[in-house]
């Protein structure tokens, strides 16, 4: 919430990782990795498309860019929608911030509305369904790109690839195809609604980070049927040989995702 009032209230202005940090985590010592993620997350919940976005717009090393129009809420109504830069003339910091936050509550509202909905009709036939996937079943999500400027797609992609051949090799286990998994790449749906589809008991999924020449890979294990988190673990790694570390890493994922698989329901190892 704080971080869409501060780019609303900048908006059409290039906001720089440092000046969110220090408005939005202002007095919290925090790394550039929460703004990348908070940025994720707003995207998520707004629908919005990082490369065509309609909200957020990233600017490769400046920091990133309200470009939706911005106008305070009049009579019910909303501005007609303008070039992206335009926004409605200062009336002081209280009130932009005012008008920011009454447009993320209007947002706030509208999406829970139509989420609660969709998943309170969806949730008992979702689990009755999950109930009956083989157990020792997985299917691996593509991994999200969260570096800066989102330019290590291509190393997500490659682990993502890399993890499904891995489990394909543990015997009795059932990993749905690449092809399958990337479907849904992009695609804002339920993990239970992915896990029916796929006709799988667990979902894997996580996500690529960069500092420098380290990379950070993150990966949690999910369970369908209820969506608890059974098993969670972040590598660091310096970012010197894309394939080796890509193979390092999905290694001791499968090491650590057997355990926790054959260990069956009720034995959270997160952490």
């Amino acid at each position: 919430m704080r971080l869409l009032m501060c780019l609303a209230e900048h908006a059409g202005e290039v906001v720089s990782i440092d000046d969110l940090l220090s408005q939005v985590w202002s007095g919290v010592i925090v790394t550039p990795d929460s703004v990348y993620q908070a940025v994720t997350s707003l995207r998520r919940v707004l629908g919005d498309d990082p490369k065509q976005p309609t909200y957020i717009a990233t600017v490769p090393r400046l920091g990133y860019r309200m470009v939706a129009t911005v106008a305070p809420w009049t009579d019910g109504s909303i501005a007609p929608a303008g070039d992206a830069t335009t926004r409605a003339p200062r009336r002081g910091v209280g009130f932009m911030w005012a008008s920011a936050a009454v447009l993320c509550l209007g947002l706030a509202l509208a999406v829970g509305f139509l989420l609660y909905g969709k998943v309170a009709n969806n949730n008992a036939s979702a689990s009755a369904a999950l109930a009956g996937q083989p157990q020792k079943s997985i299917a691996v999500l593509p991994f999200l790109d969260l570096t800066e400027g989102m330019h290590e797609e291509t190393f997500a992609d490659g682990m993502t690839e890399e993890l499904i051949d891995k489990f394909s090799k543990i015997p009795g286990l059932r990993v749905p195809a690449p092809t399958s998994s990337f479907y849904f790449k992009g695609k804002q749906i339920p993990v239970a609604d992915i896990a029916k589809k796929l006709g799988v008991a667990y979902v894997l999924d996580g996500s690529v980070r960069k500092s420098g020449t380290r990379l950070r890979v993150a990966a949690r294990l999910v369970r369908a049927d209820n969506g608890y988190v059974v098993w969670s673990e972040t590598y660091d790694r310096p970012f010197d040989d894309i394939l080796m570390v890509q193979d390092d890493i999905a290694g001791e994922v499968t090491k650590a995702l057997r355990a926790s698989i054959e260990a069956g329901p009720g034995h959270d190892q997160s952490r």
